[in-house]
């Protein structure tokens, strides 16, 4: 009988899983509508109040996206005022909703990989996962990339798409 070998794990391919690099932390979505006379008008007095009397330490290790759901002229001030309170607990805010939070995280994550000890290889970038990675991540990885590796491959092992090849 002849041995059956398993191609993929003695190849040199590196697969790259952006699912492993996925922080922990709660998302948060933090609406100053609540902080608006009639949920329409921000009264600056009225807004200090809240932003100095409310319990920032519960967003302690969480990622919080600043938005306003209503339809109210916010100015850029306020959003300022709110992030020097929460800045001491929180791993980051930004001003968006949950997809724009889950891309600034991916954003710094994908800029800070180490891709030196990829130069001139293979590499799939694992396509398939359970968290929400934003498709913004995958573009940001394969454009850090495709100037210092042999090939990309997007997919699993036993099913890729191939996507670039060095032009030796």
């Amino acid at each position: 009988m002849k041995e059956i070998k398993n191609r993929v794990a003695e190849s040199k391919l590196i697969t790259i899983d952006l699912e492993d690099y996925y922080p922990i932390g709660k998302r948060v979505v933090f609406d100053i509508k609540d902080w608006l006379f009639q949920e329409m008008i921000l009264k600056e007095k009225d807004f200090r109040e809240d932003v100095k009397n409310h319990d920032w330490s519960q967003y302690k290790d969480s990622f919080v996206a600043l938005t306003c759901s209503v339809d109210a002229i916010i100015p850029s001030w306020a959003y300022l005022l709110i992030t020097s309170q929460m800045a001491f607990y929180a791993k980051k805010v930004v001003i968006g909703n949950l997809n724009e939070l889950e891309t600034a995280i991916y954003q710094d994550i994908v800029s800070d990989l180490p891709l030196e000890e990829l130069n001139g290889k293979p590499i799939i970038i694992k396509g398939c996962s359970k968290k929400p990675i934003p498709e913004t991540a995958y573009v940001q990885l394969i454009s850090r990339l495709v100037p210092i590796v042999k090939s990309v491959m997007f997919g699993e092992a036993c099913s890729t798409v191939p996507l670039f090849k060095s032009k030796k």
